[in-house]
């Protein structure tokens, strides 16, 4: 079997960890003995667009030829075309362009792939321009099933916006895979049948997100009570806003420290605000992948207060090292934390609802090695045969080969 994947979410040389759960399924992937060839869809910026980006300090790539080797897995880019008037019309008159940038991504890897005789198509995202789209113009070409998986934001803030264009995608789909439940029933509630439907969430790496000796991490970081952190962006969607009320409420229970990884627009303002209320917060800013189990270590109590998560990779990762999770009621979050952690209906006086839920988890903590047993079930490897089996089941249905 060979797969031709196409991402919305990938590595770029400046951000090699983007689209890490992409990197890493396909890294896994690998060991299974497939064969596979992937192309992350960007834009190839015309001059107008390369001086803004200058200007604006963005950074810029060209991706017309271009590929990005990591983790043993080679990226290469297929581009549409833009331009300032494109993205005048997308940012000030909310016009679309993800049919004519999608035809054109499908035109460009058409005669990329010349030659390949691939079996299926797997495309993860329906963001702008949506993988998914271009996997159904690509598959009408080269009359071969595709896949598509939902990751999230993709569903929940894109898919309102066009209906009609991603049902039509998401119903034309040899199968549709959801990271969580309650994504499935989001695409659902905007008109998605769900009859080619199938949940499979994304994994963690057991290797990496292990248990470690935390009062040797405490006594490093000079952290000395019980530690609660928060690992993610500090931005509104992570309702990292309220994360001093947050603390307050717990610190006014208990007598702990927090601990946050991560950065933001919104970091400065909370750092002003914990220090207002004279709150004991470390920040250490944004880590690498490959560092999060160790500032994890440190934690007795991990927290993920979010408006919205499609599936929240962060809640395994924490029970994998042995960390409870107490986290909101949105999106996929009860289903990651499951019964490893607290799960907090949003509503009204939620922050200090949340703030019982978290001392109530330290006076009555979850065992480690029961929270690392019910992680290891989401390992790679188990999401990734999962992966396979659907392709089997799609080829079977269209007559194709096997694994």
């Amino acid at each position: 079997m060979k797969v031709l994947f196409l991402t919305n979410l990938f590595p770029f040389p400046h951000n090699p960890t983007g689209g890490i759960f992409i990197t890493n399924r396909l890294k896994t992937l690998q060991s299974f003995d497939m064969n596979f060839d992937v192309y992350g869809i960007t834009s190839k910026d015309k001059f107008g667009v390369k001086l803004l980006k200058k200007i604006l300090s963005k950074p810029s790539v060209n991706a017309t030829d271009s590929f990005l080797k990591v983790n043993g897995v080679k990226y290469r880019y297929t581009a549409f075309s833009r331009s300032v008037i494109d993205i005048f019309n997308s940012r000030v008159l909310k016009k679309s362009n993800q049919i004519k940038d999608s035809k054109e991504v499908a035109e460009d890897l058409f005669y990329k792939i010349k030659g390949n005789d691939f079996d299926i198509i797997h495309a993860h995202g329906m963001y702008n321009q949506p993988a998914g789209l271009v996997a159904k113009i690509l598959s009408e070409k080269l009359n071969i099933p595709y896949v598509v998986t939902c990751h999230g934001n993709d569903i929940n803030l894109l898919m309102p916006k066009a209906k009609e264009l991603y049902v039509d995608v998401l119903e034309n789909a040899a199968s549709v895979i959801f990271v969580s439940n309650a994504l499935l029933n989001k695409a659902k509630s905007f008109g998605y049948a769900g009859e080619n439907s199938v949940v499979i969430p994304n994994g963690i790496e057991p290797d990496i997100f292990k248990p470690l000796d935390k009062e040797k991490i405490k006594e490093e970081l000079g952290l000395y009570k019980k530690v609660i952190g928060f690992v993610g962006n500090l931005v509104n969607v992570k309702r990292a806003d309220k994360l001093p009320d947050i603390f307050s409420y717990i610190s006014s229970i208990y007598d702990v420290e927090f601990l946050v990884v991560g950065d933001g627009e919104l970091r400065k303002g909370i750092e002003n605000e914990c220090k207002k209320r004279k709150l004991q917060v470390k920040f250490v800013g944004s880590v690498s992948h490959e560092e999060v189990p160790y500032y994890m270590g440190a934690m007795d109590v991990m927290i993920l207060p979010s408006r919205n998560e499609g599936w929240p990779c962060v809640v395994l990762e924490a029970q994998g090292c042995g960390v409870a999770v107490v986290g909101s009621s949105n999106g996929g979050i009860p289903e990651a934390i499951g019964d490893g952690g607290i799960v907090v209906e949003d509503g009204q006086d939620f922050e200090k609802r949340f703030a019982e839920s978290v001392v109530k988890l330290l006076e009555n903590p979850i065992d480690e090695s029961y929270l690392r047993k019910r992680a290891l079930g989401f390992s790679w490897e188990n999401i990734v045969e999962k992966e396979i089996e659907v392709y089997n089941e799609v080829l079977n249905r269209f007559g194709g080969s096997n694994a």
